[in-house]
């Protein structure tokens, strides 16, 4: 029977104790319940508040629960409500009263405290990790494809042509803001809440700073109140993971577009695509569809996070218990969206002639000609209502810009000359030089400054 149930408590009300209960899902903690337990034995030893050799049997003891845990062979009871409580229990069952004195000068508030920003710390790392990988597969295709030619568009319409490599870059760059966020995360989350008690601190000579050491904290808390009721780790990082989908999910649209036949301009490596049930013909885009599926859910975590805490009183309350759930799917989400992204990217083709081929149709370089008639000295304003006359007219005409003749231009306007014929898309890459654009010698120093970030060098 779990030894903190209320005495005026009913047996039997099987109910409650399941609703109540968290050990379905906090039982992910149990690394981290056990580190910060064996840390909190050698504090309390070298504070001279239990024995060395208590301390000694504690940590064997707690190590041996760690391997029964990892081997499969313990149990756990949803009586005893948590984590913290299966892990204690057994301890005292394994080492007898020593065991009973692990909990001296702590509370179960500090304790989850401390394991939910272990966790969250190791959580950081390995998504920043993640992030990194998926930029350098980005990095490799914009690489490898540097010299193709696409359609830019605005509004869903082709508007100029551009780099292909400059356009991934430009989700590098949205991953370098992740990669920021994250950190400064970890910053926030790096501080050792243990020693704050149930939220007064304790009557206990305790060192806290060598417990941040142990642990690998950078700072301990300065409020114990604050200390066993703050969540803004968790959501930071929930914050921090809604972005990174969205950035996930903008890319994930752009590729089920550009793997359309209506596209054409990417071809996904069939481990990234499923068939139809019925059409034999069809090869769905399914990872990218689900990788923009799942950030509605991750979404949905930070609303319910934000949620629980916006009317909490200080300190603790059982409403906390909902930090994990929501938290850990996604970290899980977002993790194994970034792993599968990475895949697909680095199998994806890119047709080149279908990019250059959409790149060179229509009228995308009108935007170049009101420049090249601004270079002639026509107000831009002016300019821009020629060319929008003289595309209105090729239209009619059923002709491309290179299809009109020297007459047809100087009907628009007489400063248009032969020279005009040199406006071509290679003229309108080369022609955006300025820091940022999509002139080739631009993008070759984009691709070198983001090689050194993901190398870990100064850009």
């Amino acid at each position: 029977m779990n030894p903190l149930r209320n005495q005026f408590e009913k047996e039997g009300e099987k109910s409650v104790e399941e609703y109540t209960a968290s050990i379905p899902f906090d039982r992910r903690l149990y690394k981290q319940d056990i580190v910060g337990s064996i840390a909190h034995a050698k504090m309390l030893a070298k504070q001279g508040i239990i024995s060395d050799k208590e301390a000694e049997l504690i940590m064997m003891g707690l190590a041996s629960i760690r391997e029964e845990i990892e081997q499969g062979v313990f149990e756990l009871s949803a009586e005893l409500e948590d984590i913290h409580m299966n892990i204690e229990a057994r301890l005292i069952e394994k080492i007898g009263e020593a065991g009973q004195k692990l909990h001296t000068a702590r509370s179960r508030n500090d304790q989850i405290a401390l394991d939910m920003r272990l966790f969250a710390k190791e959580a950081i790392s390995h998504t920043i990790e993640k992030l990194v990988g998926l930029q350098k597969a980005l990095l490799d295709l914009a690489e490898a494809n540097k010299d193709v030619v696409m359609p830019g568009y605005t509004h869903l319409q082709r508007a100029q042509p551009v780099l292909f490599a400059h356009h991934i870059l430009a989700y590098f760059e949205m991953l370098q803001r992740d990669v920021g966020r994250f950190r400064d995360c970890l910053k926030r989350a790096d501080v050792m809440p243990l020693g704050s008690g149930a939220l007064a601190g304790v009557p206990y000579a305790i060192d806290r700073e060598f417990l941040a050491q142990e642990l690998g904290f950078a700072r301990v808390s300065e409020n114990s109140m604050d200390a066993v009721s703050d969540r803004d780790f968790i959501i930071e990082y929930q914050a921090a993971a809604s972005l990174a989908m969205m950035h996930i999910s903008r890319l994930a649209e752009e590729i089920i577009l550009w793997s359309s036949v209506e596209f054409g301009f990417v071809r996904l490596a069939a481990a990234y695509t499923t068939g139809s049930s019925i059409m034999p013909q069809k090869r769905n885009p399914d990872v990218a569809e689900l990788a923009r599926g799942k950030t509605g859910r991750v979404y949905g975590n930070l609303l319910a996070i934000l949620t629980t805490m916006k009317a909490l009183p200080l300190t603790y309350n059982r409403d906390l218990q909902e930090d994990k759930e929501g938290f850990f799917d996604t970290v899980n989400t977002l993790i194994s969206t970034l792993e599968v992204l990475t895949g697909m990217i680095a199998t994806m083709q890119i047709r080149g002639d279908r990019t250059k081929e959409a790149a060179e149709g229509g009228y995308i370089l009108a935007t170049d000609l009101a420049d090249y008639l601004v270079r002639k000295g026509v107000p831009f304003r002016q300019a821009h209502e020629i060319v929008g006359k003289l595309v209105q007219y090729a239209m009619e005409k059923g002709k491309g810009f290179k299809d009109l003749s020297l007459d047809e231009y100087q009907r628009f306007s007489p400063l248009f000359a032969q020279d005009v014929y040199s406006v071509t898309v290679e003229s309108s890459l080369e022609a955006r030089t300025a820091r940022g654009g999509t002139a080739p010698r631009q993008v070759e120093q984009a691709l070198k400054r983001a090689r050194k970030i993901v190398q870990g060098e100064d850009a």
